[in-house]
């Protein structure tokens, strides 16, 4: 090769370097200048536990731009608690954006707050990363007050709402019985008709002879309706007092009978009386049939004639004898016991009306099956409309809500295995009974960060803890267990392993066996353990509102926030 060759070969290179150069040189002073366009702020880089830093990002970008900020909990192995909104002035013709984050940790140690991505527009920015230090609290203990750990004490169950109820029972039974005593057994006041009609035979003509007196018969010209309600008074007295069947009677046929009477002695009629009443009979018909019209003064001395005449009957009446006397007791004792037996009979059929009317309407909108369990008493309905009870059980803690307060259970390991594991149980109820539920915590004396830890390790031995459990039933006698899994996740994103399905459980009875059903959660982390037993009867109605509510309320970690995932 020639020298004027290499000297233009040397030459482009030369060329070529210069251009990468350039363009290296400009790549970093844009790097430099967009970098410069995302800043970070502390107030502190070292803490106690528990307190908080101000993490703030400061953003300078065009006022066209998207600026998209860190979201969710980004900063671990610091927690975020709280994010502010974001704060923007405006810089000449860019826009300046801050916002600024609550960071805090709760175990001492040195951690690194990592880099933290900004979009800006269609590219994206990472801040500088940041050491905090977290230091402990120091607590002097010959200052500090410290006392024994306190007994277990019973708390008293809260009375709740059953006395609303019983008022509202009490009331209604008070309404039903003052009805029934204002309408059926209350002692009402008499009509004038009652009154009249409670007043002897005579004195009862004597008072509708008066009443005819101030009737306006005559001043109206009605002699007719005038003779009858005379003749109608003296036939009622001697319909009651003589013969029976004076009002169906003619007049003939009425004085026939009382002559007849006369001559039997059974009544001492006198001739004149007898007379009188034909004659005021007869022109009775007369007015009636014949429309004849007597005068004035001849009404007037008929008036007078039947007032005279009853009182003659009156006079030749016999004494009732003590067996009349006594008869007559007898039929008014036996007339009270009818009426009183009526009111009885009127009171039960009200009654049973108005329970089975009550059931019935309220079967129509609840439910028979609920009312009837209201009345008598179901023991998951009483379970599922009490008070219920949320707590933690166990350690690490199990978060749950349950119709009853869990109680303590005591378990026996295994010989041998009494220095390999600590198991704390909880629960309600049996395996016998309507309703069963327990929690258990156990935790494995091994040396952290040895347990296995991909998931699917996790699923096998949770399986594997599982199968244990259910074979521990079958030796307590339960049978035909059919089991199914999925995965199961709290409301706070722990996840676990759901088992359920159906079995037959022995019964409250020695050889029976009772359908039913049951869920097994089962959560593992490190060297712990946790399960949540739940098993009811398939003939429950109840059962499966109240599972579903304690299936809900079940959290590992509440206090801990759930992680968001970036975009």
């Amino acid at each position: 090769m020639n020298t004027t060759s290499r000297t233009k070969e040397t030459g482009y290179k030369l060329k070529v370097r210069g251009i990468v150069l350039a363009c290296t040189l400009y790549s970093i002073l844009c790097t430099s200048y967009l970098q410069s366009q995302v800043k970070t702020e502390v107030d502190t880089t070292k803490i106690r536990i528990g307190e908080q830093i101000n993490y703030k990002i400061k953003v300078e970008a065009d006022s066209s731009a998207l600026v998209v900020f860190p979201e969710g909990q980004t900063f671990m192995p610091l927690e975020a608690v709280e994010a502010s909104e974001i704060d923007t002035t405006k810089k000449n013709a860019n826009f300046l954006l801050s916002r600024i984050y609550k960071l805090t940790q709760f175990d001492s140690g040195s951690y690194t707050i990592p880099r933290q991505k900004v979009i800006i527009g269609d590219k994206s920015f990472f801040t500088d990363s940041l050491r905090v230090d977290v230091n402990t609290i120091e607590v002097d203990t010959t200052k500090q007050k410290l006392y024994d750990i306190k007994p277990i004490i019973e708390v008293e169950k809260s009375g709740g709402n059953w006395w609303k109820w019983l008022l509202g029972i009490l009331a209604a039974i008070a309404l039903v019985a003052f009805l029934l005593w204002w309408f059926i057994w209350r002692q009402k006041p008499l009509t004038e008709e009652e009154e009249i009609a409670l007043l002897p035979p005579y004195d009862r003509a004597k008072l509708a002879l008066k009443k005819l007196d101030e009737s306006q018969y005559l001043m109206r010209s009605e002699v007719k309706e005038y003779y009858s309600q005379l003749t109608l008074v003296i036939r009622k007295y001697l319909d009651e007092k003589v013969y029976d069947r004076s009002l169906e009677s003619t007049t003939e046929e009425l004085i026939s009978r009382l002559q007849l009477l006369k001559e039997g002695n059974q009544f001492n009629f006198s001739k004149e009386t007898l007379n009188n009443l034909e004659t005021i009979l007869k022109r009775a018909d007369l007015v009636k049939f014949a429309k004849s019209a007597p005068d004035a003064a001849l009404i007037e001395m008929d008036r007078a004639t039947i007032e005279k005449e009853i009182d003659s009957v009156k006079a030749v009446l016999p004494e009732p004898t003590e067996e009349e006397k006594l008869l007559d007791q007898q039929y008014k004792e036996e007339q009270e016991r009818k009426k009183k037996r009526k009111k009885v009979i009127l009171t039960v059929a009200i009654s049973l009306f108005l329970l089975i009317a009550t059931f019935v309407g309220f079967g129509i909108k609840y439910g028979f099956g609920y009312v009837k369990d209201t009345v008598i008493g179901h023991e998951s309905k009483e379970l599922l409309e009490g008070e219920w009870v949320e707590s933690a059980y166990g350690f690490p803690p199990i978060y749950i809500e349950t119709p009853k307060v869990l109680k303590r259970q005591e378990t026996e390991l295994p010989e041998g295995f009494e220095d390999k594991a600590e198991i704390t149980m909880f629960g309600y109820g049996s395996l016998i009974e309507q309703f069963y539920i327990v929690t258990g915590t156990t935790v494995l004396n091994i040396p952290k960060g040895q347990g296995e830890d991909s998931d699917q390790q996790k699923a096998i031995n949770l399986n594997t803890v599982v199968e244990g459990s259910l074979s521990n039933w079958e030796q307590k006698g339960v049978r035909n267990i059919i089991t199914k899994n999925e995965q199961f996740i709290t409301p706070n994103a722990a996840e676990g392993l759901k088992t359920f399905g159906t079995a037959e459980f022995p019964g409250l009875k020695p050889g029976t066996y009772e359908g039913g059903e049951y869920i097994i959660l089962s959560f593992t982390s490190e060297n712990v353990i946790q399960q949540i037993v739940i098993v009811w009867r398939s003939d429950d109605n109840y059962a499966s509102d109240i599972v579903d509510r304690i299936v809900d309320s079940i959290e590992l970690n509440p206090d801990e926030p759930v992680e968001e995932e970036e975009e």
